[in-house]
């Protein structure tokens, strides 16, 4: 068993697809939202099917205020040390110190030199690896004195300028299988970052490849606990066990917490393109995972482990709130429109809760998320409204996170209103879709009371669809005839009126039950 110590941190590894450029954006958003420490991202230059994913962790660092960034891996063959380590530093220092850097020694050749790279070896590509990272480490080193000189077999720099340094200590994160790659992860690298999928064996072969990673470090005389362990992960929840990774939240939790504590795994990096599969990931399954690995912890003995989680639950018992201190926001009241697009004093109510109801801090929490995440709706929509006064003034933002107000032709604001329209609306129709899909379905099995509420609620969202693809009609023809915006402000206010009413709703009526419940069979 081997636990390097590190702090656990879960991540999403997501599609890069230029079909969908505003779903890759509004995935991000949501692992933010949802609480993900990391987004990363494939990196295949001579993919066109792909977004340039540097160019798309740009956008990103603008588009998010918290979560880190990462390639998962950048394809060092197309990407040249030394421009690639200004361009993490650089980014790094505009999204103030949320970029890490994941690196690759390359693969598919036949594309990398279709595409101008040059083809090397198995041999030659971990030569040329080494040679990048020292230096990149050498272009960051703004204390040292003179210029950067590595006169390597495939790099060689004689005199560069050293800087920026990033905002923060990077990581340098690699993607390593084979034996020299494992043994120069340990010698040079700050982070192993293989994916289980590629292991033939799973995780059968951690420990081997680990030993290897532990190697290069005592070699080099660093302690092998400074390289951190991450693994790309995939799998499918589904009601029963049917494999690992494939079966309920409770087992995923068990197989995560047993990879962190007998392999050192301490960043599990989620591969989905599916929001309902990352929100329970990140809600459902990361917290618990750090709860059973603190256990673990802090008594190894899997008896005294027992009685510790055990003591820990009769303390969260013992420190249940005698009443849900969760509060709704409140709806507005105010209406801009008369939508008629539901008649709000039709609407059921659902089931009081059980006298004597007590909720346990973590109940409590799961009730306010619901709130939270309504809550970055409603800021998301104020954004919208803001954007679309300032298209009606001439004046948009090109990136609140700079600061600096551009002044734009009509039709590129119109242009910037719907890229941001669509993306909010995209999300919006996700979180819905997760509600519908998932935790509606749970919620009727444990309470039946609630039936009429949900059904209310589920029909809502297919009005607020209705209401979002208005706004998209009312986008595109503002496009084609630039210059009235009376259309796509009755649209947008509409949305407003009809969102704002529904979000207040379903705060009302299924906080408590939430709270009560979870969000799944076995949560509280």
């Amino acid at each position: 068993m081997t636990d390097y110590g590190h702090e656990l941190a879960f991540g999403s590894f997501l599609t890069p697809d230029a079909r969908h450029p505003e779903q890759v954006v509004a995935l991000t958003r949501l692992c933010e939202q949802v609480g993900l420490d990391l987004a990363t991202f494939q990196d295949h230059p001579y993919q066109p099917g792909f977004l340039d994913t540097w160019t798309l962790m740009s956008y990103l660092a603008a588009a998010t205020s918290r979560i880190r960034l990462s390639g998962n891996v950048l394809n060092l063959p197309l990407r040249q040390p030394v421009v690639l380590a200004r361009s993490v530093a650089s980014l790094d220092l505009l999204s103030g110190g949320r970029v890490e850097l994941g690196l690759g020694a390359g693969a598919f050749w036949e594309a990398i030199e279709a595409n101008g790279g040059r083809r090397l070896t198995p041999g030659q590509a971990v030569d040329a690896l080494d040679e990048a990272i020292r230096i990149i480490r050498e272009v960051w080193a703004t204390d040292r004195r003179g210029g950067v000189r590595v006169d390597g077999e495939h790099y060689r720099v004689h005199g560069a300028k050293r800087g920026p340094a990033p905002a923060h200590e990077v990581g340098i994160w690699v993607g390593a299988y084979k034996p020299r790659m494992l043994r120069l992860v340990g010698r040079a690298a700050d982070g192993w970052l293989p994916s289980l999928a590629y292991l033939p064996k799973g995780a059968a072969e951690l420990p081997a490849m680990n030993a290897l990673v532990d190697e290069g470090a005592e070699a080099a005389g660093r302690d092998p606990g400074a390289v951190r362990r991450l693994l790309n992960v995939s799998g499918e929840f589904t009601p029963t066990r049917s494999g690992f990774l494939a079966g309920p939240p409770a087992q995923w939790v068990e197989e995560l917490a047993g990879l962190a504590v007998e392999h050192g795994i301490s960043t599990f990096v989620l591969g989905a393109d599916d929001p309902t599969t990352i929100q329970l990931f990140a809600q459902e399954v990361a917290p618990a995972v750090r709860e059973l690995v603190a256990a673990e912890r802090a008594e190894p003995d899997p008896q005294a482990r027992t009685a510790a989680v055990e003591k820990q639950r009769e303390v969260v018992e013992a420190g249940a709130a005698p009443a849900l201190a969760v509060r709704p926001t409140p709806d507005p009241g105010v209406r801009l429109t008369e939508h008629g697009r539901w008649d709000e004093s039709t609407r059921p109510t659902a089931p009081p809760a059980p006298a004597g109801q007590t909720y346990t801090p973590h109940q409590q929490a799961v009730g306010a998320h619901l709130v939270d995440v309504h809550d970055h709706l409603r800021q998301e929509l104020r954004q919208v409204r803001d954007l679309l006064e300032q298209v009606r003034r001439g004046i948009v933002s090109a990136g609140e996170a700079r600061g600096v107000l551009n002044r734009m032709t009509m039709r590129q604001n119109n242009w910037t209103l719907g890229a941001y329209c669509a993306a909010y609306c995209t999300m919006v129709t996700q979180h819905h879709g997760l509600e519908d899909n998932s935790i509606f379905p749970y919620l009727r099995r444990a309470d039946a009371g609630l039936a009429p509420v949900l059904d209310r609620l589920e029909q809502e969202h297919v009005v607020i669809h209705d209401v979002v693809e208005g706004v998209d009609r009312a986008l595109v023809d503002l496009i084609r005839e630039p210059g009235d915006l009376t259309a796509l402000q009755r649209a947008v206010d509409v949305l407003t009126d009809t969102l704002l009413s529904h979000l207040s709703y379903e705060e009302e009526q299924i906080v408590e039950p939430l709270a009560r419940y979870g969000f799944y069979a076995g949560q509280v």
